[in-house]
């Protein structure tokens, strides 16, 4: 009777697996793993946010960059590596200032290395190939670091890290309310070319789960009314799930599933943060505005 047991549980778990496209269980443990990390570096000294953000911030430029290398283009990685990890500290202790001009440049400091490559004779490329290659190196400062620092500089301000807790608390809402609703009722695409497993069902879903967690931490962690944890809601399930969609849309790009394997069930460390890119910069912008 065991054996039955087990087996029907190997086959449900198989037929969840298969349906999402992911080891469910690794999946869970390893998000549990970096949202406990997370509430830690918040709740006991937001001084240590800027660990728990640069390690996720130079793990992901090193990725991106090693992808894109994958594709043809020569993205010199020490540079990413360095200029993204410094846009954390500064964003955190020069505020907007060294937000902007650390990233600038970090992309300076990247092109001139791709360019100083090109003295050796291996490395001889056409024009065309060292612009695209310059691209993309300023896409590994702007679309990681750049971005990613509009949460360490949300956590900087007085009260910041309570924002920043509650819009990645919404941000996991969007996650998990898209992957229940979509994986129960999911029929109709969203957007098939891109990213194949995203339905309106999953989305519909999203805005439930994004709206009902906006509202409770706006009142309970915030000190907001309901209605601005509506607003909280309402904006970030959208550009969680335009972070989405922007990175599958690299991925298909790319020619690859996921950016890397270095998260059991998540595959990279963009898969796991592309949803909080984009909405690390609008929760910054209602933190603006509301306070």
């Amino acid at each position: 009777m065991a054996s039955d047991f087990e087996a029907q549980v190997r086959a449900t778990n198989d037929k969840i697996n298969a349906r999402t496209g992911r080891p469910l269980v690794r999946a869970i443990v390893v998000g549990l793993a970096l949202g406990l990390a997370l509430v830690a570096s918040l709740v006991i000294v937001k001084e240590l946010y800027m660990i728990f953000a640069g390690a996720l911030v130079g793990f992901t430029a090193w990725e991106l960059a090693s992808a894109l290398r994958f594709a043809g283009r020569r993205v010199p990685r020490v540079p990413a590596l360095i200029a993204a990890l410094a846009v954390v500290p500064a964003a955190f202790y020069w505020l907007a200032t060294g937000h902007w001009l650390v990233t600038i440049a970090g992309i300076a400091l990247i092109a001139v290395w791709r360019l100083v490559e090109l003295a050796r004779p291996s490395a001889r490329s056409s024009a065309r190939e060292v612009l695209l290659d310059l691209g993309a190196g300023a896409l590994v400062m702007i679309y990681i670091a750049f971005m990613a620092g509009f949460t360490v500089l949300l956590t900087a301000q007085d009260g910041g890290q309570w924002w920043t807790l509650s819009f990645l608390i919404v941000v996991v809402s969007v996650d998990i309310g898209a992957y229940a609703t979509g994986l129960t009722f999911g029929k109709h695409p969203m957007a098939p070319t891109i990213s194949p497993k995203k339905t309106w069902e999953g989305f519909a879903g999203s805005v439930a789960a994004a709206t009902i967690a906006g509202i409770l931490t706006a009142i309970f962690m915030l000190g907001q009314p309901w209605w601005v944890g509506v607003i909280l809601g309402a904006v970030l399930v959208l550009t969680a799930t335009a972070g989405d969609l922007a990175e599958s849309l690299i991925k298909r790009d790319l020619g690859i599933k996921d950016i890397s394997t270095w998260l059991p069930g998540h595959g990279g460390f963009l898969d796991r943060v592309d949803s909080s890119l984009l909405s690390g910069a609008a929760a910054y912008a209602l933190f603006l505005i509301f306070t």
